[in-house]
């Protein structure tokens, strides 16, 4: 399954990616953190590794390692302002809970 962006998430990204001036695209991970597991790593990707799995979502690449593919499946990204705030928000069908704060999640 692929990993997506939704539209207002692709351009957020570019829009980054622009004022940034060089990357190749968003790189989507996991690390170890939080009560329940794992919480998610956003950064641009200045290069593509041999290990690493390319999505193409709205004109914008996501770049995966490879190891994180179960963890990341079928995840979809988007970007939602309202008011003062705004925030990446992830819906991932992998995952199996996530603590009550929202930060971290666990995979099974």
């Amino acid at each position: 399954m692929p990993v997506t962006l939704t539209p207002s998430a692709a351009s957020r990204v570019r829009s980054h990616l622009s004022s940034k001036g060089e990357g190749e695209g968003l790189r989507l991970g996991i690390k170890k953190s939080g009560c329940s597991g794992f919480a998610y790593q956003m950064d641009y990707a200045l290069q593509i590794n041999d290990d690493d799995r390319v999505f193409e979502s709205h004109g914008v690449k996501v770049v995966v390692k490879q190891e994180y593919l179960p963890y990341l499946e079928g995840i979809e990204v988007d970007y939602q302002e309202d008011g003062l705030t705004a925030a990446f928000h992830f819906s991932n069908p992998n995952v199996t809970e996530q603590c009550g704060c929202g930060e971290s999640f666990t995979v099974y």
